[in-house]
C-alpha cells in the first residue's frame, strides 16, 4: 500500500470520527462532485449541506424514517429540472459523505417507511408514527418536511381544502409533540421555494424562446 493510499485513508477516519466543520463538508462534497451547479439549485444545495452538517453535531439526533422520507422527497422535488439528470444521484451521494450520512440507507428506509403509509388515512398515519414512537424525534427542518410529505399523501388529504388541512397538519404535530409553529414556518418556505423555483424555469425557458427568435432572424 502506497504513501499517498496511507495517508488518504487516516484523514479519511480522521474525518469520519470527528464532527466534521461546514468548511470541511463543502470541501468533501466538492472533491466528490466536481461539476459546476445551475445557479437556480446552488443555493438549494449548499443550505442542504450545511443543514446536514449541522445535525450530525446534534447528539440527540437520530436518523430515522421520518428524516429519511423529508430528506430524500424535498431533495427529489427542489431538485426537478436538474440538468444533466445523470447527476443527481452522485449529488444526493456527495451531500450524504460529505456530512457523515449513508445515502443508500436513507433511501432505502425512505422508501420502506412510504410503502408503510401508503393509502392510510391521516388519522391512521398518526396512530401509527405514535406507536413508532416520537419522544426521541429530534426537531428539524427536513423532520418537518418528512412528516408533512407523508400527510400529504394519505388516502383522505384534499388540496382543496387548504384552511382545513393546514389545521389537520398542525393537530398531528402537536399531537407528536412537536412545534405546530416552527412546523407552518417550514411547510411554507418549502411550498415558497417550490413555486419560486417554477416561476423562474418558466422565465428561463421564455428567454432561451425569444434567444432562439433572435437567432433565427439574424
Amino acid at each position: 500500500m502506497s504513501q499517498h493510499t496511507l495517508t488518504l485513508l487516516r484523514f479519511t477516519y480522521k474525518k469520519l470520527k470527528e464532527k466534521l466543520t461546514v468548511s470541511d463538508s463543502k470541501k468533501l462534497f466538492h472533491e466528490q462532485f466536481p461539476y459546476v451547479i445551475p445557479g437556480l439549485y446552488k443555493r438549494i444545495v449548499d443550505e442542504m449541506l450545511v443543514e446536514l452538517n449541522l445535525l450530525n453535531h446534534q447528539n440527540e439526533f437520530t436518523q430515522e424514517n421520518l428524516f429519511c422520507v423529508g430528506f430524500t422527497e424535498t431533495f427529489k422535488e427542489l431538485m426537478k429540472g436538474y440538468k444533466p439528470e445523470k447527476h443527481l444521484d452522485l449529488l444526493f451521494e456527495s451531500l450524504c459523505n460529505s456530512t457523515n450520512f449513508e445515502a443508500k440507507e436513507i433511501k432505502i428506509i425512505s422508501q420502506k417507511s412510504q410503502k408503510e403509509f401508503k393509502d392510510k388515512s391521516s388519522n391512521d398515519i398518526l396512530k401509527m408514527l405514535k406507536e413508532k414512537g416520537t419522544s426521541k424525534l429530534y426537531p428539524s427542518r427536513i423532520l418537518n418536511l418528512g412528516i408533512y410529505k407523508i400527510i400529504t399523501k394519505s388516502s383522505d388529504f384534499i388540496v382543496e381544502k387548504e384552511l382545513e388541512t393546514n389545521k389537520r397538519i398542525s393537530d398531528i404535530f402537536e399531537k407528536l409533540n412537536l412545534s405546530s409553529n416552527k412546523a407552518e414556518k417550514d411547510i411554507g418556505i418549502y411550498k415558497s421555494t417550490l413555486s419560486k423555483m417554477e416561476q423562474a424555469k418558466e422565465l428561463i425557458e421564455e428567454l432561451k424562446i425569444k434567444d432562439k427568435k433572435k437567432d433565427k432572424k439574424q
